[in-house]
């Protein structure tokens, strides 16, 4: 199947944008926005990201606490070993393969940089185990440029309302930056991740109390509450 709009593309953007954002008013940030709101801090984001691959929040927005105390910088952070890095983000998923990861990261950025985290995406991407879903929240939580960050709710839910049609994640991200209107970039992700974990779930979606029920083509949902 070729990545392309879904049947429902012309859906009001605007409304549905609207009405998402009066529906996650009582609802907590995802962590790493959570994380930028008083503070833009690009390394932070990146390390953050890359701790929340297969991980829940919660469990991100600790490990992410403990290891901060310890480092705030590529300098600081490879003067830890990964014994220590892995101590301080357990129980995080993969939490050996992160702590050499963020390691290498911090030598790249070093070496390639001077520290600095780059306000780049095919640059970004060039980082040891950084995908697009990372790049992507770096450029917007990090630096406030324009980036469309897809993750599982965002791809679940564009899909679900018949506003792209695709497989991956990836594809949907390409599919968005065709149609998603530019001032909408940034807080999509945002929106949708709010929106996935507490009202339209991956499994039985609570549409009995979905705002934008009238605009969702329910693709996909075989059991909903």
């Amino acid at each position: 199947m070729k990545a392309q709009p879904g049947k429902n593309v012309d859906l009001d953007v605007d409304q549905l944008i609207a009405k998402l954002q009066d529906a996650t008013k009582g609802m907590r940030d995802p962590v790493v926005t959570e994380m930028t709101l008083h503070e833009r801090d690009p390394f932070k984001v990146l390390i953050a990201t890359l701790l929340s691959l297969r991980t829940r929040d919660e469990q991100t927005r600790d490990a992410s606490i403990r290891l901060f105390a310890l480092a705030e910088t590529p300098e600081s952070m490879l003067e830890l070993s990964p014994e220590i890095i892995e101590k301080a983000i357990f129980p995080v998923g993969f939490y050996r393969v992160k702590a050499r990861r963020i390691l290498e990261v911090c030598e790249q950025l070093i070496q390639r940089f001077s520290g600095k985290v780059p306000p780049d995406l095919d640059t970004l991407l060039s980082l040891p185990g950084v995908g697009r879903k990372t790049a992507n929240l770096v450029l917007t939580r990090g630096f406030n440029l324009l980036g469309i960050c897809v993750d599982t709710h965002v791809h679940r839910i564009s899909n679900r309302l018949g506003y792209v049609l695709s497989k991956h994640p990836d594809d949907t991200e390409k599919v968005l930056r065709k149609i998603l209107p530019l001032k909408y970039w940034i807080i999509y992700n945002d929106l949708l991740v709010a929106y996935g974990q507490n009202i339209c779930t991956p499994i039985s979606p609570w549409c009995s109390k979905c705002v934008v029920a009238d605009q969702c083509m329910q693709l996909g949902v075989a059991k909903h509450r």
